[in-house]
């Protein structure tokens, strides 16, 4: 990790005065910040060798659950409560901001900083590049598909939830649905054959949590009936546990 952090320091002489501290709690969170602040740009090969092996290595440390050990609560249909980042899936859903390179705030603990942190580097620039293709911010409702890099999964599909700012609108709760919608066509045009939900847009974006459940549930219960794909309901909070254990099974 400390050869992370020294070419991280290195690549900007703003950090030329940053001492590495010494325990590993501190390294790792001072070569987060750098990497969460760092702009999409190319970085070495070596540089990428050594990122490869130490987000490996400390994803295995974590834990990694693959969903042929999980236990369906439906037909195609699973809930697990955990890091989305150690789960072993076909894709992971990334709740996303409309630029779409992912989270700058310092060691932020939204799903984007953790998703962009665990994947590496590469995953901010080929988002980048393709927004920089498509000429425009990514607009609610869509979504886009990369390589996962780092994580365990194969790739990480992102997509752009509704922001809520007093009153639920029927315009939020059809957006939300359109998300779920975009991210599933997207994986069955891949080829994904699991696909793995975050709780898109009830963090900082204040969807209420309980009929933003009900419209992922609703939504993949439709769209399962003609597809054969799995689906995993990724949460991270008791809160939300309860709210889809009621709706599921």
């Amino acid at each position: 990790m400390k050869k992370l952090i020294e070419y991280l320091l290195n690549e900007d002489t703003r950090y030329k005065d940053i001492t590495i501290p010494t325990s590993e709690k501190e390294q790792f969170d001072l070569y987060r910040s750098l990497v969460n602040i760092r702009p999409a740009k190319k970085i070495s090969a070596e540089y990428l060798k050594a990122e490869d092996e130490f987000l490996q290595k400390m994803t295995t440390r974590k834990g990694i659950t693959d969903i042929a050990d999980l236990q369906p609560v439906e037909e195609n249909i699973y809930l697990w409560k955990g890091d989305i980042t150690t789960l072993k899936c076909d894709a992971i859903v990334n709740a996303a901001n409309s630029g779409m390179t992912g989270c700058y705030h310092p060691c932020h603990n939204c799903i984007d900083n953790c998703i962009h942190t665990f994947a590496g580097v590469r995953l901010r620039l080929k988002c980048a590049e393709i927004m920089k293709a498509q000429g425009h911010e990514e607009p609610t409702g869509t979504a886009k598909i990369t390589p996962a890099y780092d994580l365990p999964c194969q790739y990480v599909i992102h997509t752009v939830g509704p922001i809520v700012q007093g009153r639920l609108t029927e315009k939020h709760c059809e957006l939300l649905k359109s998300c779920y919608q975009s991210c599933l066509e997207l994986a069955v045009q891949s080829g994904i054959k699991s696909i793995a939900f975050c709780c898109i847009s009830t963090g900082v974006f204040g969807f209420p949590q309980d009929k933003a459940a009900e419209i992922a549930v609703q939504t993949v219960r439709e769209f399962l009936l003609p597809h054969d794909i799995e689906v995993i309901f990724n949460v991270f909070t008791e809160k939300d546990y309860k709210i889809y254990s009621r709706l599921l099974g």
